[in-house]
Parts: structure tokens; C-alpha cells; sequence
């Protein structure tokens, strides 16, 4: 069976805020490799934050190691109906002095990862897809599982490359160490649950699973930090 992408990227759920702009959140899971896993991300009530448009993104779904082993959701920061020349936007919202992200979310134990790309997941482009020449940038979040809400700060320093594909596709590590992050190159934010972490190394059973298993991070509010703002704001 093929993997329908276009069909998941033309069927996005709408869903948190940033830079003022909903963010339209498209599902791409290990399917695209052959894969079993499915995410069923959906949009629920929010009932904790009184700061909240009233809903957030719970990204949920199965991962089935046999055969694959990962899940995530993607958002694009482009507007492709923009026609505004202005270059001030050519980053896609991202100020020149931002320094990090800021979530909170209500995981269930597991680590998950938050990525950032270029936005170009096909073959022969970039963005860290399964087929891609160029890396998503990556930074584990660890989560409880006793459903109290936690705000997690992602320095933009703590991102790793990371290739998708198999291990003989990918660079070797001296040319990974030569890539740079730029904020100014970022098209797309995501979500991933994977029995990769951010550095490659296997995600522990623990904080991850084994088998078949469902799992379920739910996300109320994104932010972005700056060198004018703090991570507590």
C-alpha cells in the first residue's frame, strides 16, 4: 500500500498559535518507509489555561515497532498566499534574536522529540525526511506520566542534526558536525515520538515501548523565546 503524504499534508487540523498564525498540523508517520505506526492527532478541549484559545493539540496515536518505529506531526511556518516582498518576513516569523522555544504540554512518561527543518522533506531536498540531504534539528522532551502540566524551555543550542533514513544513506559524523543551525532556514516545527532520540541513540523501552503501544502528548501552548523575552514570560 502506498503512503498517501499529499493526502495527509492537504488534510491538516488547525490547531495552537504562533507569531500570530494558526498553526495547520499534518501527520507524517513511518508509513512513508513501510512502516505500521499511525498517528490520530485531534484537537480537545483545554480546561487548565485560562491564556488558551480554549483547545489544544493532543498528538496521539499507535506505534508499532514491527517494521518502522515513529510517529510525529508537522507545521508549516510558510504562507504560501503571502505575496508580501517584504524580507523583514523572510524567516517566517522567527526574530533574529530568537533563542529558543517555549511548550506546555501534559505528556504520559515518554520522550518525545521537538524538530525544526527547513520544511523540504522529499527526496534529493532537505529538511531531515527519510530521504532527505539535509538535517531537521531536533531536542528531546522528556514528559511525566502523573498528568500534571509542564513548561518546557528548548534552547536553540541543545538542537542536534538528525538525517532521516538508514544509517548507510546518512553522512558520516565529521560532515554533520559542519552543519550550523539557522533559524533564519526554518519552514517547519514538529512532534515526534521515535525509538530514536535526538543524538541517535535508542530511546529506552522506559520512555518509549515495545511492541504495539499507543501514546499521547498534549500541547496547549507554543512560544517562541527571544533574547528580550525569558523563558518564564
Amino acid at each position: 500500500m502506498t503512503y498517501d503524504r499529499a493526502g495527509n499534508i492537504s488534510n491538516t487540523l488547525t490547531a495552537l498559535d504562533l507569531f500570530g498564525s494558526n498553526l495547520k498540523w499534518f501527520r507524517l508517520d513511518d508509513g512513508v518507509m513501510g512502516g505500521k505506526s499511525e498517528t490520530t492527532h485531534k484537537i480537545m478541549n483545554d480546561d487548565v489555561n485560562d491564556d488558551a484559545d480554549g483547545k489544544l493539540l493532543d498528538f496521539t496515536g499507535t506505534i508499532n515497532t514491527d517494521g518502522g518505529g515513529f510517529c510525529s506531526i508537522r507545521a508549516s511556518l510558510s504562507d504560501d498566499d503571502d505575496d508580501d516582498d517584504d524580507d523583514d518576513n523572510d524567516n517566517c516569523g522567527f526574530s533574529p534574536n530568537a533563542i529558543g522555544i517555549k511548550l506546555k504540554i501534559i505528556g504520559d512518561g515518554k520522550t518525545y522529540k521537538f524538530i525544526m527543518s527547513n520544511g523540504n522533506t522529499g527526496g534529493g531536498g532537505g529538511g531531515g525526511g527519510p530521504f532527505s540531504r539535509s538535517p531537521s534539528w531536533q531536542c528531546d522532551i522528556p514528559t511525566r506520566d502523573d498528568n500534571i502540566e509542564q513548561d518546557i524551555y528548548i534552547p536553540f543550542t541543545k538542537l542536534h542534526p538528525a538525517f532521516g533514513g538508514r544509517s548507510s544513506s546518512k553522512p558520516s559524523p565529521e560532515v554533520i558536525a559542519l552543519y550550523k543551525f539557522d533559524v533564519t532556514t526554518i519552514r517547519e516545527i514538529g512532534l515526534m515520538l521515535s525509538l530514536r532520540l535526538s543524538d541517535g541513540s535508542p530511546n529506552p523501552k522506559e520512555t518509549f515501548g515495545e511492541g504495539l503501544f499507543p501514546f499521547s502528548l498534549k500541547v496547549s501552548s507554543i512560544k517562541e523565546v527571544t533574547t528580550t523575552t525569558t523563558k518564564e514570560e
